[in-house]
């Protein structure tokens, strides 16, 4: 084991001080063996000068006055700006068909962003493993798996060949290790092992408002991950872009693992950007109301990016095209495509000139007891980069609009929250596969035979869903005729979802039955397939 030296402390002292961290080593003395050698190497790994840069950098754009964007803004072009309810048939069916092609050539790869736990769903688990209570149990993790065999398996269908999709995961060093666990306990849900990349993104220390580097314990710096955007860096660091190369990944699809409606690799989408020729493209949905908390991807001073609506004012957001659409309606959903070569493009020539966003947190400290405590408001700032902050460098940037009832479906919260809680998101899923069914000519019938209504009729609806004259849309009036509405008090009286057909399609069958108003009672659904 080594021993640290004299001069190794010597040198460490020295480092820390020109860069004004010398506090770091203020419970050197009182330390274990042990303790030593973990603080000694923990400080000794750091670069300072990249670290303390980054601070320094991050904490200028914090103390400039945020101006809003209004003024600098300008929408998508409309010849870039593609929608799945505006596109012909033919010409989705052309996009799907050259997408799947791709797959069947092993030119396709996804990559999920899973650095996150479930903190806010009350588990200490990565998100990816968590379970919403469908009726098969799957987990988000072994339903994007099953997408990927499936996908697999259509493109060799439509073009003969089985191109493999290697799946890349990036974690944080909380989940990496349960996630390969888990993975490896279910047998890679089908999937070969060597399609399976996992990776760790990076880390940066936490600093005070005024500059130090925060200690959460005597002897152990706190640290955070540095975003989505720390993929950048990682797909360098821990060589996944050599791996993209040595498997002639082309196109990779990028995505955030929270949404249970993610399409794997979507053709459509892919075969949409690779018609349009990008280097870089952003599936969205249309903004639910002028006034949604959600980023739209734009153009700033002729250069895209996502713009949070906190920077615009409210007469942009309820900026209207003469369609009547909103001018800025583009809602992100950090659902990304990337080329490889754009990508190497970002990683070796833009990386280290992305700046950094602040996240003013609470963070755990050492006190002067050295003692860690959790501060009751913000006492620091955690540093990060988002993922779609390379938008900048690109000059063909594509995006695809499609159905948020569809494609988009995040889980966040836990129940009891307003919304994207575990409840919403397996409601989406049964809507989703109840259409499907539908669509395939299927009849949802119950146990005498009539067809249930597509549209719920009251007395189905349990009572608390049963609308009042409180619940009726707000209509415009020469008061205010001017003032956006979204209903959202009404449509929440009104949702049918709280009382939804249970509707789940897995291998080899399907789930059918739905609940019925009285409390913790259901009624059997049967399914009947009309051939075609």
């Amino acid at each position: 084991m080594y021993q640290i030296t004299m001069m190794d402390l010597v040198n460490l002292r020295q480092r820390l001080a020109a860069h004004g961290q010398e506090h770091l080593l203020q419970f050197w003395d009182v330390l274990t063996e042990a303790n030593k050698r973990t603080l000694y190497n923990d400080l000794n790994e750091l670069d300072y000068d990249e670290v303390c840069g980054f601070y320094k950098r991050t904490v200028v754009s914090l103390n400039e006055e945020q101006t809003k964007l209004d003024e600098r803004m300008q929408p998508i072009p409309a010849e870039m700006h593609g929608s799945v309810t505006r596109t012909p048939l033919e010409k989705i069916t052309d996009y799907e068909e050259a997408g799947l092609r791709e797959v069947s050539a092993g030119h396709v790869g996804v990559l999920l962003l899973a650095g996150g736990q479930g903190t806010r769903l009350g588990v200490d688990y990565p998100k990816g493993m968590y379970d919403v209570k469908l009726p098969s149990a799957k987990t988000l993790y072994q339903l994007q798996a099953e997408r990927i065999l499936r996908l697999q398996h259509l493109a060799k269908e439509k073009h003969g060949k089985c191109g493999n999709i290697p799946w890349y995961i990036m974690t944080s060093e909380h989940t990496k290790e349960p996630t390969m666990d888990f993975f490896a306990r279910n047998h890679y849900f089908g999937l070969e092992k060597e399609n399976l990349v996992v990776f760790e993104q990076g880390m940066l220390p936490c600093f005070t408002f005024d500059g130090k580097i925060i200690l959460e314990s005597p002897y152990k710096v706190a640290r955070a991950p540095d975003g989505n955007g720390g993929l950048y860096r990682a797909l360098r660091e821990k060589n996944v872009l050599e791996d993209m190369e040595r498997r002639g990944i082309k196109y990779v699809h990028v995505y955030c693992v929270d949404n249970i409606l993610v399409k794997m690799a979507d053709p459509i989408f892919i075969g949409y950007c690779l018609s349009k020729g990008a280097n870089c493209g952003a599936k969205v949905v249309e903004k639910a109301f002028p006034t949604e908390a959600v980023g739209v991807v734009c153009k700033v001073d002729g250069i895209y990016q996502v713009v949070e609506y906190s920077e615009i004012t409210l007469k942009t957001a309820q900026k209207r095209n003469p369609d009547g659409r909103l001018t800025f309606s583009a809602g992100n959903i950090c659902n990304h495509y990337f080329t490889t070569d754009f990508l190497k493009k970002v990683v070796y020539d833009y990386e280290a000139s992305m700046h950094h966003h602040v996240a003013k947190k609470k963070i755990v400290m050492v006190n002067s007891d050295g003692k860690s405590i959790k501060p009751e408001k913000p006492n620091g700032i955690k540093m990060e980069k988002f993922v779609f902050d390379v938008f900048q460098f690109s000059n063909t940037l594509a995006v695809w609009e499609v159905i948020r009832e569809d494609e988009f479906a995040p889980l966040k919260n836990g129940d009891g929250a307003e919304k994207d809680t575990p409840t919403t998101c397996r409601h989406a899923l049964f809507s989703l596969h109840h259409r499907y069914l539908l669509n395939a000519g299927g009849t949802l019938i119950d146990e005498e035979g009539e067809p249930l209504p597509l549209i719920p009729r009251p007395e189905d609806r349990p009572v608390s869903v049963v609308s009042s004259p409180a619940a009726a849309p707000k209509c415009p009036t020469t008061e205010n005729a001017n003032t956006e509405y979204n209903n959202n008090d009404a449509q929440k009286e009104m949702r049918w979802d709280e009382c939804p057909v249970v509707v789940e399609i897995f291998a080899p069958r399907v789930i059918c039955w739905r609940r019925t108003g009285r409390p913790g009672s259901k009624q059997e659904v049967h399914l009947s397939l009309t051939p075609e």
